[in-house]
């Protein structure tokens, strides 16, 4: 099983294919294989680097308050670790807030930075509807299969789990091969809260330097679309997409129609 030392943990990681290095960095309660529609077919093209966060998955989970800042140092730890000295870096959702956080905080690691049904922080973001924020706090009943599968009928269109079965068995299969601590997944989502509330987040957008894509679905019930725009609005020349048709999840709901948009921005000169 690789490990590498980062940031005073060991962080699990895979790495696939030889080109520029790629590192894509999951959300809430999610690890690596998130990006299972992505792996593959970016290979291709780039040397695509996933991990799981700390505190979830194959990764170490300390018992310590987490912050976003902390998960941005460990991404940075674990590419000195690998010998990369720079790399593309997409987020999604809580990934999304990390990789902002690295792109800041770590100009000279990133060379173009994708943000995925994501966020800044402060009163100018639109917040999640409480519906979710309700889901996402509170301790669903249910088989874990059953939290599972409620949990992506809402981060995706309203089809999406009774269309792709296929797709859903495997991420039931892989959240339920290694389960997340509940006590884990309470930090985390405490690091969430914490970037949310902070109003500097939005500031520190400015000084993002790398060219940045920003990617949204429309149908976003997590995170509401309209912030797409408004973080495409804040950082340096950044250009912005929304997905018709696509929830949270775009990536895993329209792999296609994002992989192709994210090789045609990493790849353009």
């Amino acid at each position: 099983m690789p490990l590498a030392p980062a940031n005073g943990i060991k962080v699990y990681y895979e790495l696939h294919g030889d080109g520029f290095p790629l590192v894509l960095i999951a959300g809430l309660g999610h690890a690596s294989w998130s990006y299972f529609h992505q792996v593959d077919d970016l290979a291709g093209d780039f040397q695509v680097i996933t991990f799981d966060n700390r505190g979830v998955g194959k990764t170490d989970k300390p018992d310590q308050d987490y912050s976003i800042s902390m998960f941005a140092d460990d991404t940075a730890g674990l590419l000195k670790a690998l010998g990369i000295e720079k790399a593309h870096v997409l987020g999604a959702s809580m990934g999304g807030y990390i990789a902002q956080t690295l792109a800041w905080s770590r100009p000279d690691v990133v060379e173009k930075l994708v943000l995925v049904s994501t966020m800044f922080g402060g009163p100018s973001a639109v917040p999640m509807p409480a519906s979710t924020l309700s889901f996402l706090t509170s301790r669903p009943q249910g088989t874990p299969e059953e939290i599972v599968k409620r949990g992506l009928a809402l981060a995706t269109s309203e089809d999406f789990v009774e269309r792709d079965p296929d797709a859903v068995r495997k991420i039931v299969a892989f959240q339920l091969s290694c389960p997340q601590p509940g006590s884990a997944y309470l930090r985390q989502l405490a690091a969430c809260a914490a970037f949310l509330a902070d109003p500097s987040t939005e500031r520190r957008l400015a000084d993002i330097k790398a060219p940045t894509l920003v990617l949204a679905g429309r149908d976003d019930k997590v995170v509401p679309a309209e912030n797409a725009t408004l973080l495409a609005a804040r950082i340096p020349g950044a250009r912005c997409v929304i997905m018709e048709g696509a929830g949270h999840l775009m990536f895993i709901q329209r792999p296609e129609e994002f992989n192709n948009l994210l090789r045609s921005f990493l790849l353009e000169g």
